[in-house]
Protein backbone atom coordinates (compact mmCIF):
# COMPACT_ATOMS: atom_id res chain seq x y z
CA UNK A 1 0.00 0.00 0.00
CA UNK A 2 1.63 3.52 -1.06
CA UNK A 3 1.59 6.21 1.55
CA UNK A 4 -1.09 8.01 -0.82
CA UNK A 5 -3.51 5.33 -0.68
CA UNK A 6 -6.88 5.40 0.86
CA UNK A 7 -6.02 2.46 4.01
CA UNK A 8 -8.38 -0.61 3.74
CA UNK A 9 -9.31 -1.95 6.98
CA UNK A 10 -11.96 -4.33 8.25
CA UNK A 11 -12.91 -4.56 11.68
CA UNK A 12 -13.80 -7.76 12.98
CA UNK A 13 -16.93 -7.49 15.60
CA UNK A 14 -17.29 -11.22 17.41
CA UNK A 15 -21.10 -11.09 18.98
CA UNK A 16 -23.26 -13.28 20.82
CA UNK A 17 -26.18 -11.53 22.68
CA UNK A 18 -25.21 -8.28 22.43
CA UNK A 19 -28.41 -6.49 21.76
CA UNK A 20 -28.49 -4.45 25.04
CA UNK A 21 -25.40 -2.59 23.77
CA UNK A 22 -24.36 -3.34 19.98
CA UNK A 23 -26.31 -0.44 18.77
CA UNK A 24 -23.90 2.07 20.44
CA UNK A 25 -20.69 0.56 19.60
CA UNK A 26 -21.99 0.26 15.92
CA UNK A 27 -22.81 4.12 15.60
CA UNK A 28 -19.29 4.36 17.30
CA UNK A 29 -17.68 2.28 13.89
CA UNK A 30 -20.11 4.56 11.71
CA UNK A 31 -18.49 7.54 13.19
CA UNK A 32 -15.04 6.94 12.75
CA UNK A 33 -12.97 9.73 10.88
CA UNK A 34 -11.45 6.99 8.98
CA UNK A 35 -13.87 4.80 7.71
CA UNK A 36 -13.39 1.28 7.10
CA UNK A 37 -13.67 -0.89 4.26
CA UNK A 38 -15.30 -3.63 6.09
CA UNK A 39 -17.36 -4.50 9.07
CA UNK A 40 -17.05 -8.10 9.61
CA UNK A 41 -19.99 -9.71 12.05
CA UNK A 42 -19.44 -13.36 13.39
CA UNK A 43 -22.72 -13.96 15.39
CA UNK A 44 -22.50 -17.04 17.36
CA UNK A 45 -26.34 -17.79 17.51
CA UNK A 46 -27.59 -14.86 19.41
CA UNK A 47 -31.04 -15.78 20.69
CA UNK A 48 -32.07 -12.03 20.95
CA UNK A 49 -32.26 -9.40 18.49
CA UNK A 50 -28.38 -9.25 17.64
CA UNK A 51 -28.36 -10.65 13.87
CA UNK A 52 -31.07 -7.76 13.59
CA UNK A 53 -29.29 -4.91 14.68
CA UNK A 54 -26.18 -5.57 12.83
CA UNK A 55 -28.78 -6.06 9.33
CA UNK A 56 -30.73 -2.89 10.12
CA UNK A 57 -27.36 -1.23 10.58
CA UNK A 58 -25.81 -2.05 7.19
CA UNK A 59 -29.33 -0.92 5.64
CA UNK A 60 -28.90 2.00 7.48
CA UNK A 61 -25.45 2.97 6.69
CA UNK A 62 -25.18 1.69 2.54
CA UNK A 63 -21.82 3.75 2.60
CA UNK A 64 -20.17 1.22 4.88
CA UNK A 65 -20.04 -2.68 3.67
CA UNK A 66 -20.86 -4.55 6.46
CA UNK A 67 -21.20 -8.44 6.48
CA UNK A 68 -23.00 -10.94 8.94
CA UNK A 69 -21.24 -14.62 8.97
CA UNK A 70 -22.22 -17.56 11.16
CA UNK A 71 -19.76 -17.73 14.09
CA UNK A 72 -18.64 -21.41 15.25
CA UNK A 73 -20.42 -21.17 18.30
CA UNK A 74 -17.37 -22.34 20.59
CA UNK A 75 -16.50 -19.60 22.40
CA UNK A 76 -15.40 -15.72 21.88
CA UNK A 77 -12.18 -16.91 22.05
CA UNK A 78 -13.10 -19.02 18.63
CA UNK A 79 -14.94 -16.38 17.60
CA UNK A 80 -12.06 -14.32 16.96
CA UNK A 81 -9.84 -16.87 15.68
CA UNK A 82 -13.12 -17.47 12.72
CA UNK A 83 -12.85 -13.75 12.16
CA UNK A 84 -9.52 -13.96 11.42
CA UNK A 85 -9.97 -17.02 9.31
CA UNK A 86 -12.74 -14.98 6.97
CA UNK A 87 -11.02 -11.60 6.82
CA UNK A 88 -10.12 -10.84 3.14
CA UNK A 89 -6.63 -10.90 1.63
CA UNK A 90 -6.83 -7.29 0.09
CA UNK A 91 -7.17 -6.09 3.91
CA UNK A 92 -4.38 -3.57 4.69
CA UNK A 93 -5.99 -3.38 8.65
CA UNK A 94 -7.60 -5.39 10.69
CA UNK A 95 -8.82 -4.09 14.41
CA UNK A 96 -10.93 -6.33 16.82
CA UNK A 97 -13.86 -5.13 18.37
CA UNK A 98 -16.30 -6.09 20.81
CA UNK A 99 -19.79 -5.82 21.50
CA UNK A 100 -20.39 -3.92 23.85
CA UNK A 101 -17.63 -1.07 23.90
CA UNK A 102 -17.70 2.71 22.31
CA UNK A 103 -15.13 3.55 20.04
CA UNK A 104 -13.61 7.05 20.28
CA UNK A 105 -14.06 8.78 16.72
CA UNK A 106 -10.27 8.82 15.84
CA UNK A 107 -9.42 5.47 17.44
CA UNK A 108 -8.98 3.46 13.60
CA UNK A 109 -7.17 6.85 12.54
CA UNK A 110 -4.50 7.19 15.34
CA UNK A 111 -4.10 3.85 15.07
CA UNK A 112 -3.47 3.18 11.44
CA UNK A 113 -1.58 6.33 11.45
CA UNK A 114 0.57 5.02 14.07
CA UNK A 115 1.79 1.47 12.15
CA UNK A 116 2.08 3.38 8.87
CA UNK A 117 5.03 5.62 10.10
CA UNK A 118 8.19 4.41 10.12
CA UNK A 119 7.35 0.43 9.19
CA UNK A 120 8.40 -1.29 5.89
CA UNK A 121 5.66 -3.69 4.54
CA UNK A 122 7.17 -6.63 5.79
CA UNK A 123 7.31 -5.62 9.27
CA UNK A 124 4.74 -7.27 11.62
CA UNK A 125 2.97 -4.51 13.41
CA UNK A 126 0.65 -4.77 16.62
CA UNK A 127 -0.99 -1.35 17.46
CA UNK A 128 -2.91 -0.91 20.85
CA UNK A 129 -4.06 1.04 23.56
CA UNK A 130 -5.73 2.38 26.79
CA UNK A 131 -8.78 2.59 26.93
CA UNK A 132 -11.55 4.31 29.47
CA UNK A 133 -12.80 1.92 31.92
CA UNK A 134 -16.37 2.90 32.61
CA UNK A 135 -19.63 1.26 34.53
CA UNK A 136 -22.69 -0.16 32.48
CA UNK A 137 -23.96 3.47 31.67
CA UNK A 138 -20.62 4.25 30.42
CA UNK A 139 -20.11 6.50 33.33
CA UNK A 140 -17.36 6.87 36.28
CA UNK A 141 -14.75 6.90 33.50
CA UNK A 142 -10.96 6.01 34.70
CA UNK A 143 -8.14 5.73 32.55
CA UNK A 144 -7.08 2.21 31.87
CA UNK A 145 -3.13 0.97 33.35
CA UNK A 146 -0.20 2.41 30.78
CA UNK A 147 2.59 0.02 29.66
CA UNK A 148 5.43 0.86 32.10
CA UNK A 149 7.93 -1.66 31.08
CA UNK A 150 8.48 -2.30 26.89
CA UNK A 151 6.00 -5.04 25.29
CA UNK A 152 7.64 -8.39 23.87
CA UNK A 153 7.55 -11.93 24.44
CA UNK A 154 9.20 -12.11 27.21
CA UNK A 155 6.53 -10.26 28.82
CA UNK A 156 3.71 -11.36 26.72
CA UNK A 157 4.57 -15.04 28.07
CA UNK A 158 3.23 -13.99 31.38
CA UNK A 159 0.94 -11.21 30.94
CA UNK A 160 -0.87 -9.41 28.65
CA UNK A 161 -0.50 -5.86 27.88
CA UNK A 162 -2.84 -5.90 24.77
CA UNK A 163 -6.51 -5.17 25.21
CA UNK A 164 -8.18 -7.03 21.79
CA UNK A 165 -10.40 -4.26 22.19
CA UNK A 166 -7.56 -1.67 21.33
CA UNK A 167 -6.06 -3.90 18.84
CA UNK A 168 -5.37 -3.06 15.33
CA UNK A 169 -2.49 -5.86 12.94
CA UNK A 170 -1.18 -4.62 9.70
CA UNK A 171 -1.10 -6.63 6.84
CA UNK A 172 2.02 -9.02 7.77
CA UNK A 173 0.34 -9.18 11.35
CA UNK A 174 -2.49 -10.66 10.24
CA UNK A 175 -1.15 -12.73 7.37
CA UNK A 176 0.90 -14.26 10.46
CA UNK A 177 -1.87 -14.75 13.39
CA UNK A 178 -4.39 -15.77 10.04
CA UNK A 179 -2.00 -18.62 9.23
CA UNK A 180 -1.61 -19.26 13.03
CA UNK A 181 -5.17 -19.81 13.83
CA UNK A 182 -5.50 -23.04 12.61
CA UNK A 183 -2.99 -24.73 14.46
CA UNK A 184 -3.99 -24.14 18.55
CA UNK A 185 -6.45 -26.46 20.19
CA UNK A 186 -7.47 -24.06 22.76
CA UNK A 187 -6.72 -20.25 23.86
CA UNK A 188 -7.47 -18.38 27.29
CA UNK A 189 -8.52 -15.66 25.21
CA UNK A 190 -7.76 -14.70 21.49
CA UNK A 191 -5.84 -11.12 22.54
CA UNK A 192 -3.58 -12.85 24.74
CA UNK A 193 -2.90 -15.29 21.87
CA UNK A 194 -2.34 -12.81 19.48
CA UNK A 195 0.20 -11.12 21.28
CA UNK A 196 2.03 -14.18 22.15
CA UNK A 197 2.50 -14.76 18.73
CA UNK A 198 3.04 -11.15 16.92
CA UNK A 199 6.13 -11.51 19.55
CA UNK A 200 7.03 -14.63 19.29
CA UNK A 201 7.70 -14.35 15.51
CA UNK A 202 10.19 -11.05 15.81
CA UNK A 203 6.99 -8.73 15.37
CA UNK A 204 6.93 -5.33 17.26
CA UNK A 205 3.99 -3.46 19.47
CA UNK A 206 2.96 -0.07 18.93
CA UNK A 207 1.09 0.95 22.63
CA UNK A 208 -0.52 4.35 22.39
CA UNK A 209 -0.66 5.80 25.82
CA UNK A 210 -3.99 7.42 24.76
CA UNK A 211 -7.34 6.31 25.40
CA UNK A 212 -9.25 4.75 21.95
CA UNK A 213 -12.30 3.61 23.33
CA UNK A 214 -14.70 3.20 25.89
CA UNK A 215 -15.25 0.00 27.48
CA UNK A 216 -18.23 -1.03 29.39
CA UNK A 217 -17.79 -2.72 33.10
CA UNK A 218 -20.56 -5.19 33.67
CA UNK A 219 -21.51 -9.02 34.77
CA UNK A 220 -21.12 -10.16 31.02
CA UNK A 221 -17.70 -8.94 30.35
CA UNK A 222 -15.20 -12.35 29.93
CA UNK A 223 -12.35 -10.20 31.21
CA UNK A 224 -13.00 -6.70 33.05
CA UNK A 225 -10.89 -4.22 34.72
CA UNK A 226 -7.64 -4.70 36.45
CA UNK A 227 -8.10 -2.28 39.06
CA UNK A 228 -8.88 -1.98 42.65
CA UNK A 229 -8.21 -3.80 45.56
CA UNK A 230 -10.91 -6.38 44.64
CA UNK A 231 -9.38 -6.42 41.22
CA UNK A 232 -6.09 -7.43 43.63
CA UNK A 233 -7.72 -9.53 46.06
CA UNK A 234 -8.94 -11.63 42.85
CA UNK A 235 -5.75 -11.49 41.22
CA UNK A 236 -3.80 -13.33 44.38
CA UNK A 237 -6.83 -16.13 44.28
CA UNK A 238 -6.33 -16.89 40.90
CA UNK A 239 -2.73 -17.34 42.01
CA UNK A 240 -3.39 -19.22 44.37
CA UNK A 241 -5.44 -21.59 43.21
CA UNK A 242 -3.45 -22.32 40.56
CA UNK A 243 -5.59 -20.80 37.83
CA UNK A 244 -2.30 -18.64 36.46
CA UNK A 245 -0.62 -21.91 36.22
CA UNK A 246 -3.66 -23.80 34.25
CA UNK A 247 -3.37 -20.19 31.51
CA UNK A 248 -0.33 -20.73 31.17
CA UNK A 249 0.03 -24.40 29.93
CA UNK A 250 -2.68 -24.13 27.67
CA UNK A 251 -0.93 -20.35 26.19
CA UNK A 252 2.53 -22.67 26.18
CA UNK A 253 0.50 -25.78 24.41
CA UNK A 254 -0.77 -23.15 21.85
CA UNK A 255 2.59 -21.60 21.19
CA UNK A 256 4.26 -24.80 20.80
CA UNK A 257 2.12 -25.59 17.93
CA UNK A 258 3.21 -22.35 16.03
CA UNK A 259 6.61 -23.18 17.57
CA UNK A 260 7.71 -23.24 13.92
CA UNK A 261 6.40 -19.57 13.38
CA UNK A 262 8.67 -18.38 16.62
CA UNK A 263 12.66 -16.59 16.27
CA UNK A 264 14.96 -19.04 17.38
CA UNK A 265 15.62 -16.76 20.49
CA UNK A 266 12.11 -17.05 21.41
CA UNK A 267 11.56 -20.90 21.01
CA UNK A 268 14.23 -21.25 23.10
CA UNK A 269 12.92 -18.97 25.84
CA UNK A 270 9.74 -20.72 25.42
CA UNK A 271 11.39 -23.92 25.58
CA UNK A 272 13.28 -23.20 29.16
CA UNK A 273 10.03 -21.35 30.25
CA UNK A 274 7.95 -24.53 29.83
CA UNK A 275 10.35 -27.06 31.05
CA UNK A 276 11.78 -25.17 34.16
CA UNK A 277 8.50 -24.07 35.59
CA UNK A 278 7.87 -27.99 36.69
CA UNK A 279 11.18 -28.29 38.27
CA UNK A 280 12.49 -27.61 41.78
CA UNK A 281 12.24 -24.14 43.65
CA UNK A 282 15.63 -23.46 42.45
CA UNK A 283 15.55 -24.04 38.64
CA UNK A 284 12.16 -21.90 38.84
CA UNK A 285 13.69 -18.97 40.16
CA UNK A 286 16.60 -19.52 37.72
CA UNK A 287 14.38 -19.61 35.25
CA UNK A 288 13.06 -16.18 35.51
CA UNK A 289 16.56 -14.95 35.63
CA UNK A 290 17.15 -16.91 32.76
CA UNK A 291 14.72 -16.36 30.18
CA UNK A 292 13.95 -12.49 31.39
CA UNK A 293 10.36 -12.90 31.58
CA UNK A 294 8.39 -10.04 33.59
CA UNK A 295 5.43 -8.48 34.55
CA UNK A 296 4.64 -5.06 34.77
CA UNK A 297 5.03 -2.95 37.42
CA UNK A 298 6.60 -3.85 41.29
CA UNK A 299 3.00 -5.58 42.14
CA UNK A 300 3.28 -7.73 38.70
CA UNK A 301 6.83 -8.46 39.74
CA UNK A 302 6.25 -9.53 43.20
CA UNK A 303 3.28 -11.95 42.01
CA UNK A 304 5.85 -14.22 39.06
CA UNK A 305 8.43 -14.62 41.96
CA UNK A 306 5.28 -15.58 44.38
CA UNK A 307 3.86 -17.36 41.62
CA UNK A 308 7.62 -19.31 41.23
CA UNK A 309 7.88 -20.17 45.02
CA UNK A 310 4.26 -21.69 45.48
CA UNK A 311 5.29 -23.35 42.16
CA UNK A 312 1.85 -21.81 40.58
CA UNK A 313 4.17 -20.25 37.38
Amino acid sequence: MSDSAAPKIAILLATYNGAACLQEQLDSLAAQSMAPALILVSDDNSADDTRDIVRAFGQANPALTVQLIDGPCDGAAQNFLWLLRHCPDWVDYAAFCDQDDVWLPDKLKRGVRALREDAAPSDMLLYCGRSWECDADLNNRRLSRGARRPAGFRHALVQNVAGGNTMILNHAALDLVRAASHEPRKLVVHDWWVYQIVTGAGGRVIFDDAPLLLYRQHAGNLIGANRGLEAKKRRLRMLVSGRFRRWNTVNISALRASAHRLTEENREVLRLFARERNRGLVYRLWMLWRTGVYRQGLQGTLSLYLAALLRRI
